[in-house]
């Protein structure tokens, strides 16, 4: 059995002598590994680079084999992540993060046209981080985590909502959040798409998000601890602010 998609690559490793294994996510077939024969050879181990947008032929006798794939070059985003370290540092995050809670062999097109968009922007250091951040909210939300920034989680409350639940994921007021605010997460205006976003609000917001990614989503998958390539982005981030 066959098929044939475009996808992003996520990894590549070394498999046997000349071959390796990749590792891609697909808009019709969701992440998806496969062996690429001559993997590490000088014409194709250049194409196999994290954040490349490929043509993928995936073979394989039975579906639940690892199968073989051919690969053709459609985009190299090599000299955009090597611009700087911060749209290093955020390619690295954003492969990390796909490989580490997306299932396998299953498809995700919202969210894969998301991080297309989103890896395009590469080295446009002003808009990265709140892009960025939009697409670690539409992660949570896609993978049945996402956040309710509406309304008051305890007055229905439209307006003044400066808190979010870490347990619910709802907005709260200050008024709706009384005695417990020094327990509740920021919610600065950029996590709403509003205001013009500045760092220190993106950072602070990151930090909202990092608590759903660790000890929801996270724990979801089995208690598996988030990648370190989020921890070193976001370092890589605040060292600007």
């Amino acid at each position: 059995m066959d098929w044939r998609d475009h996808g992003i690559l996520l990894s590549s490793r070394r498999h046997g002598e000349t071959a390796a294994i990749i590792e891609v996510f697909t808009e019709g077939h969701g992440r998806h590994a496969g062996v690429v024969r001559g993997g590490t050879s000088r014409k194709i181990a250049p194409i196999l680079q994290p954040g490349a947008q490929l043509d993928v032929l995936w073979r394989a006798r039975l579906e639940e084999h690892i199968g073989s794939f051919q690969v053709e070059p459609l985009r190299s985003r090599a000299a955009a992540a090597f611009s700087g370290r911060l749209a290093l540092a955020g390619l690295n995050t954003v492969v990390a993060l796909l490989s580490f809670c997306l299932p396998e062999r299953e498809p995700h097109p919202t969210i894969y046209r998301q991080t297309e968009q989103l890896l395009d922007l590469l080295g446009q250091d002003e808009v990265w981080p709140l892009a960025y951040l939009r697409w670690e909210l539409a992660l949570l939300d896609e993978l049945g985590f996402g956040l309710d920034l509406s309304v008051c989680a305890v007055t229905g409350a439209r307006e003044r909502l400066i808190y979010v639940s870490p347990k619910s994921g709802r907005a709260v007021t200050a008024a709706g959040a009384g005695d417990w605010a020094d327990r509740m997460l920021p919610l600065p205006p950029c996590l709403r798409g509003e205001g013009p976003a500045p760092d220190n609000e993106i950072a602070q917001a990151f930090a909202t998000t990092g608590h759903f990614l660790e000890n929801h989503l996270a724990r979801g998958l089995g208690h598996k601890p988030l990648p370190e390539a989020r921890a070193r982005f976001i370092e890589t981030f605040t060292r600007r602010i």
